[in-house]
């Protein structure tokens, strides 16, 4: 095979990168593809197009923060608009130290608590 023709650049990359294409082998938890990193990318693309219109510093970095906290909520399967609800209702009462029992994966398992207190255990009928 000719060196510098494409199918053997492609080859050469592939076994240059051998060790890391085969991370998700030794560890179940690492996906084989990065499909959900390459959707929030979007996200964040459209984001940055829309920062254009922010107004000044303060309002970006709001911005930013709102984006954060709703891709980690899409990310735990949580819904952005209870959890912001929420967030906004109970913040001004929270201590410092209870912030991080805020942030969204720490919230659902709270939520989920929450929600199993009042409605009990199941029962299925078979």
């Amino acid at each position: 095979m000719q060196k510098n023709r494409p199918m053997a650049e492609a080859i050469n990359y592939t076994l240059s990168q051998w060790a890391e294409l085969n991370v998700f082998c030794s560890d179940g938890a690492v996906p084989i593809d990065n499909n959900v990193s390459e959707r929030e990318m979007k996200r964040i693309i459209l984001n940055r197009k829309n920062s254009l219109f922010v107004g000044n510093p303060r309002g970006g970095r709001t911005a930013a923060i709102l984006a954060s906290l709703t891709s980690t909520c899409r990310r735990h399967e949580v819904d952005p608009q209870l959890y912001l609800t929420q967030l906004l209702m109970n913040l001004p009462q929270a201590k410092m130290s209870e912030l991080s029992d805020w942030l969204p994966d720490q919230w659902k398992i709270r939520h989920l608590a929450r929600i199993a207190t009042f409605t009990g255990p199941s029962t299925s009928n078979q």
